[in-house]
């Protein structure tokens, strides 16, 4: 992530550290990762340790200090959606993008992770894709839909 774009968001949130948060999570949404130099910017910046910004940055799973993919795939496998078939769905993901649960594709195309509930448990088996919901998941419908993001 270049300087100027981590000095733009910096300067959208006034420089606050109060803004610290909502910062790393505009980098996150910019970039799909907390790149190191963006954080050491930021800590420059907002004169607050680095210490503490990586603290927070492995502290919520809404951030990955790793690249993360263009295209965020969740399987559920919570008790409904396991029941129909989801470890299956999750084996087809798994050998379509050659990825395990979390883990990022070498082309940086796909993360993958897995929840143990995404509220949506009458249409289980269920993948999210990029916060789109994909319910009664079979195999095939997996390919197909995985297939469609570039």
């Amino acid at each position: 992530m270049d300087k100027e774009t981590v000095e733009q968001i910096i300067d959208r949130h006034n420089g606050e550290a109060s803004s610290l948060i909502q910062i790393l999570l505009d980098i996150q949404s910019e970039n799909n990762w907390l790149p190191k130099d963006a954080l050491e910017r930021v800590s420059e910046r907002l004169q607050v340790p680095l210490a503490r910004i990586q603290h927070i940055a492995t502290f919520y799973k809404a951030f990955s200090l790793v690249p993360k993919g263009r295209h965020a795939v969740h399987v559920c496998l919570g008790t409904a959606c396991h029941v129909r078939g989801a470890t299956r769905v999750l084996d087809k993901v798994q050998e379509l993008t050659g990825i395990k649960p979390g883990e990022t594709d070498l082309d940086l195309k796909f993360s993958l992770e897995t929840v143990n509930c995404l509220g949506c448990c009458a249409l289980g088996p269920v993948v999210e894709i990029d916060g789109k919901t994909y319910g009664k998941m079979s195999t095939s419908e997996t390919e197909e839909v995985l297939q469609s993001y570039e």
